[in-house]
């Protein structure tokens, strides 16, 4: 029998399975979202949605982290499993630099960085897509619901 290589790195891909998206509409979907939040998270939540449009924000609803609120301020917001991201998601189904989330023109877009399990918007398979507000996001066991302005 052949004796394995000292330095070989197994990587294998995890089927997460259906991926069921929070709801048919954005509204209902964030509807469901503030009902769910205090007061104090909730207005957090109005003030992006009421904004001009240069901020946005992903809150976590499903998987690990519930409730965990990340603002997406700056013009580059990376998403992954290494500590640097700025949405980081400590677990082995993201990958260390998974997606990014970038301002382009008058709105955000999310773009998958050649993730092993992949980046889905709404139960679909995305590389790249415009985001808008009640998308929601899947990196690994995570599901992240986005919003931004109503004016972008």
């Amino acid at each position: 029998m052949e004796k394995a290589s000292e330095n070989s790195e197994l990587t294998t891909t995890l089927h997460l399975g259906l991926r069921s998206v929070v709801d048919a509409s954005p509204e209902s979907a964030i509807d469901a979202l503030l009902t769910s939040m205090d007061s104090q998270e909730s207005s957090a939540i109005r003030a992006i949605i009421e904004g001009s449009g240069d901020r946005a924000m992903v809150v976590i609803h499903r998987g690990p982290s519930k409730g965990a609120r990340f603002l997406i301020a700056e013009d580059k917001c990376s998403i992954g499993r290494s500590p640097e991201s700025a949405i980081f998601l400590d677990d082995v189904t993201v990958s260390r630099a998974h997606a990014q989330i970038s301002k382009s023109g008058k709105g955000f877009e999310l773009v998958d960085l050649g993730s092993l399990n992949g980046t889905y918007v709404n139960n679909g398979s995305v590389k790249s897509v415009h985001l808008k507000t009640g998308d929601e996001i899947q990196v690994g066991k995570f599901h992240l619901i986005f919003i931004s302005s109503k004016n972008n």
